[in-house]
C-alpha cells in the first residue's frame, strides 16, 4: 500500500500522522526517510502525539535511541545519524528493540535507518521531501 500526502504546516502534518498511526501496529518498525532538515522529527513529534505520548519528544541524535512510555503503547525514536557502522548498531541492542526481547514491544521509529539498513527487519516506511520551507511531501509504504 502506498499514500501520498501534502502538508503545509505542522498542523497538516499532524494530520497525516494521525491517518498513518491507523496503519501501524504495535511491533511495527517505521523508517522515515528524508534529507536533513526534511521533518522527520517534527512528523516522529506528531505521530507521538497521536498516540498519546505526554513527555516531551526530543532528537536522540546523541543517545541513539529515546524511550517514551506514556502513549497507548511504548514508543522508540531512533536517530541512527551518527551511528559509525552497523557494529555499533549492534553494541546499542537495535535488534532487542525490533524483537521485544528485554523490551516492552512498542512501536520503532528510525531516522537515518540506511545506515543500518541490513539490521533491518520488515518495516515500513515513510519518504518525506521538502518542497519548501514549509511544504512537505510524504510518502507512506505498508
Amino acid at each position: 500500500m502506498e499514500k501520498e500526502f501534502i502538508s503545509n504546516s505542522v498542523e497538516e502534518t499532524f494530520f497525516i500522522a494521525k491517518e498513518i498511526e491507523n496503519c501501524l501496529c504495535v511491533g511495527d518498525v517505521l523508517v522515515l526517510s528524508g534529507d536533513l532538515g526534511a521533518g522527520k522529527t517534527t512528523f516522529t513529534k506528531c505521530l507521538a502525539k497521536c498516540l498519546g505520548v505526554k513527555e516531551e519528544i526530543t532528537s536522540p541524535t546523541f543517545t541513539f535511541v529515546n524511550e517514551y512510555f506514556s502513549g497507548k503503547y511504548p514508543l522508540y525514536h531512533f536517530d541512527m545519524y551518527r551511528v559509525e557502522d552497523e557494529e555499533e548498531a549492534l553494541e546499542i541492542g537495535v535488534l532487542d528493540y525490533f524483537k521485544a526481547r528485554d523490551k516492552q514491544q512498542g512501536l520503532c521509529i528510525i531516522e537515518w535507518a540506511e545506515n543500518i539498513k541490513n539490521l533491518l527487519p520488515q518495516h515500513k516506511k515513510i519518504i518525506i521531501e521538502k518542497i519548501d520551507a514549509n511544504s512537505r511531501k510524504f510518502i507512506f509504504r505498508g
